[in-house]
């Protein structure tokens, strides 16, 4: 086989494993638009004694001297929110990050609240504001929506506070700061310094024990900077999700935009729409060849309607579906092959997109 051969089966394999590996994590979202993006600014206390700065490692105990120079050059600065379109938890004033940066640590978690990689974050990011904000940390939720209900103020706020989740959240509708980050997916932090640099970027799930021995540092920085005294010790942290099985089905889009039935899947009685499918009349039916342990179901109905769930055959129970979020739709005993029928009972429910879990 000639090199050049070699050389490009090489490229192919890689990227195989990169997908997959990514798959595992988090998901892919739209391309970031050409809105403009501002470096933050802000007041950053110079060198006020013999203080540290983050590492290529996550470990706190190696950190060197703080050096704004070399940051400088290893770092990019953070951009600034751009175009909000609200805020959450703030009792309705904007947010800014250069009103943080030469103050705080910051947690910049780009996400929206039907996404399964996104809910399964949400419960480290509530340990870490609870246990770090008194030390200097604050977390900034960047919510960009996937469906347009999720564009809706009144549903962020209510699927914030369903996760407990009560730092500050900017709505970011026409995807301004996703762009500003040249950002891909659903979830990503990004941790940006007391000096106003990323200096750790995670894409999807996982890597929470990192993350947090990251916050660490970064505070035991914000200290000395400050010349303030702040004990972070390390605590033991969850080990995160468990791997994507073999072969489990992939999140599967119902409507028309992005909707793939090679995937398997069928409809009767239903009208297909841009980002959904809705039932026509009671008696709608999904059927899918699905291979996971636990289902879920994006969906949204303006009065309440039941979903019949049927796994193989048996009757499964019934999902109530109203207010537009992710929904439980089956949760197994183990990973394996199901043939799902979900049964509307009532007109008017959507159906946007199922994603699954091991």
């Amino acid at each position: 086989m000639k090199n050049s051969n070699i050389v490009a089966l090489l490229a192919v394999v890689v990227l195989v494993v990169a997908a997959i590996a990514y798959l595992s994590m988090g998901k892919a979202g739209p391309k970031a638009s050409a809105l403009p993006a501002v470096e933050v600014t802000a007041q950053v206390p110079e060198e006020a004694s013999a203080s540290t700065s983050a590492s290529t490692s996550p470990s706190a105990a190696q950190a060197p001297v703080r050096d704004l120079a070399a940051k400088a050059a290893r770092y990019p600065k953070a951009k600034e929110i751009v175009a909000p379109s609200g805020f959450v938890n703030t009792g309705g004033k904007p947010v800014t990050l250069g009103q943080y940066v030469g103050k705080k640590v910051i947690l910049l978690d780009i996400m929206t609240y039907s996404c399964i990689n996104c809910i399964r974050t949400f419960p480290y990011l509530v340990d870490w504001y609870k246990k770090y904000e008194d030390k200097g940390l604050v977390i900034i939720g960047i919510h960009t929506p996937e469906f347009d209900f999720e564009k809706v103020q009144a549903n962020v706020e209510a699927a914030m506070a369903k996760y407990g989740i009560t730092f500050p959240v900017v709505l970011d509708n026409d995807y301004g700061t996703w762009s500003a980050y040249k950002n891909l997916y659903w979830p990503r932090k990004y941790l940006i310094d007391i000096d106003g640099y990323v200096v750790y970027d995670h894409i999807g799930e996982g890597g929470y024990a990192e993350t947090e021995e990251k916050i660490q540092e970064l505070l035991k920085e914000r200290a000395d900077v400050l010349g303030a005294s702040v004990s972070v010790d390390m605590p033991k942290t969850a080990g995160g999700q468990p791997p994507v099985a073999a072969g489990q089905t992939p999140e599967t889009y119902l409507g028309a935009a992005r909707g793939d039935q090679s995937l398997g899947w069928s409809i009767s009685g239903w009208d297909v729409q841009p980002q959904y499918i809705e039932s026509k009349a009671a008696g709608a039916t999904i059927s899918y060849p699905v291979a996971a342990k636990n289902i879920y179901l994006v969906a949204s109905a303006e009065a309440p309607t039941k979903l019949d769930v049927s796994i193989d055959g048996k009757p499964a129970g019934a999902v109530e579906v109203g207010q537009a979020r992710l929904y439980d739709i089956y949760k197994g005993e183990g990973f394996g092959p199901h043939r799902l029928v979900l049964t509307a009972q009532g007109k008017g429910l959507r159906a946007f997109a199922f994603t699954f879990g091991n």
